[in-house]
């Protein structure tokens, strides 16, 4: 059977489908029930219609369909892929996945708009929130901890979009960065050793560079023995300790009231006694009290950051902490900035899709008005190989950190040889 034939039938089936359903009885039994409940009305409904189908195209209707009532339609397939890290549907019938870091359109559809619009209501109201003309925009989670993004028209002027960021179901292992090359070993065990000797990090990235994922990785080497307060927009971080506290914001509600902001969180997180606080990425006003937490008590705390550099990373931190309105002199600023931040690693999304820590740099204080900085590691691209693979190499510069002394008082030394090499050629 033809496809477009093959999707009005299911149509047909659908809506005959619908008009026979006891919802209400249906949510009283358990899932896997209900499923073979509603398998086996679809395999009765066929057959009443005697439309000639092979069992393949029965299966795919049946399958449909399941999806339909008890999923989120044509996206439960790709959300079972564990493979796929971003669903973008830019539109009933243009929906793009990330599989390995590259984009690609796929042959999944929706009827219709207003199909869409069903799916995205059946998200977001599942949090407790709604999508309609008068609230047009919406931030959601799935059940798996992926952040949804919704806008419909008449905002979107294309048609409702959709955007679904997806996260591993377990914390990724410091050995996997290193296999798919990422970052050498020698650069990731200093940077295990500056977590262990609470040293402060900003880890630095453009969108979809890994800096979660890195984050995650680092946390790891937090001793057991420390309180950690993590404070995020949408809850990502997965951390293995035992000693933990996440906290989220909140949205405002349909009257637009009852927001609680990063910056609320923070202030009232340094009431729970942490050792550290991990915030998930600092975008606003929190950034004051984020430096302010870094100079008094709770040194190795981290936090990540939307740069395309280091230097401007500091930029951004500068901006952020004027939003507060405080009217702090530029001079007190950074430094604030140089005595809370020692370590900032940018990462990086390269054109092949994989993404690499690309450099690692510390700051060592001011000089005059300026806040001084110098890589310790950096990743040098050399081309693009005949398979389209970035080639470059992880080396350092040569420069020994000034914080080894600190590592040192915490029994982590390191021999010079490790700042002086070419570590990794990829």
């Amino acid at each position: 059977m033809e496809h477009t034939t093959l999707e009005k039938f299911k149509t047909e089936v659908h809506r005959t489908l619908i008009s026979k359903l006891d919802l209400e009885k249906l949510s009283r039994v358990n899932s896997s029930q209900a499923r073979q409940a509603v398998a086996a009305m679809v395999t009765e409904i066929i057959s009443d219609q005697r439309v000639p189908l092979n069992y393949a195209e029965q299966e795919k209707i049946q399958s449909d369909l399941l999806d339909e009532v008890f999923g989120l339609g044509p996206l439960e397939p790709l959300l079972r892929d564990p493979k796929i890290s971003d669903i973008l549907v830019n539109g009933k019938d243009r929906v793009f996945i990330e599989r390995g870091g590259r984009l690609t359109r796929t042959e999944a559809s929706f009827r219709d708009d207003r199909h869409l619009l069903q799916v995205i209501d059946r998200i977001v109201s599942r949090v407790g929130r709604r999508v309609d003309e008068s609230s047009p925009m919406v931030d959601a989670r799935l059940p798996d901890g992926s952040r949804v993004n919704a806008i419909i028209p008449p905002l979107a002027l294309d048609g409702p979009a959709l955007s679904i960021r997806r996260f591993g179901t377990g914390p990724v292992g410091a050995n996997q960065l290193v296999e798919l090359k990422s970052i050498s070993a020698e650069m990731l065990e200093l940077m295990a050793g500056a977590v262990r000797a609470r040293i402060s990090v900003l880890i630095s990235g453009g969108t979809g560079a890994g800096k979660t994922t890195f984050l995650n990785i680092l946390s790891q080497y937090i001793p057991q023995t420390e309180r950690i307060v993590t404070i995020e927009d949408a809850a990502e971080l997965q951390l293995a300790q035992q000693n933990i506290v996440r906290l989220e914001t909140r949205p405002p509600n349909i009257e637009g009231v009852g927001a609680i902001r990063q910056r609320q969180l923070l202030v009232n997180s340094l009431r729970m006694r942490p050792d550290r606080i991990i915030l998930g990425e600092v975008r606003g006003e929190e950034a004051f009290d984020m430096l302010q937490a870094m100079n008094t008590g709770h040194e190795g705390s981290m936090a990540t950051i939307h740069a395309n550099t280091p230097r401007d990373a500091i930029s951004r931190l500068e901006s952020m902490v004027a939003m507060t309105s405080m009217n702090l002199p530029e001079k007190s600023v950074r430094q604030q900035i140089a005595s809370a931040v020692s370590v900032i690693v940018q990462v990086s999304r390269m054109s092949d899709g994989t993404r690499k820590v690309v450099s690692i740099s510390e700051i060592t204080g001011m000089e005059e008005n300026v806040i001084t900085m110098h890589e310790i590691f950096a990743f040098k691209k050399k081309g693009i190989g005949p398979d389209g693979r970035v080639l470059g190499v992880f080396q350092p510069t040569q420069i020994r950190p000034k914080f080894l002394e600190k590592l040192r008082v915490a029994g982590i030394i390191f021999p010079q040889s490790m700042f002086e090499r070419v570590l990794e050629v990829n």
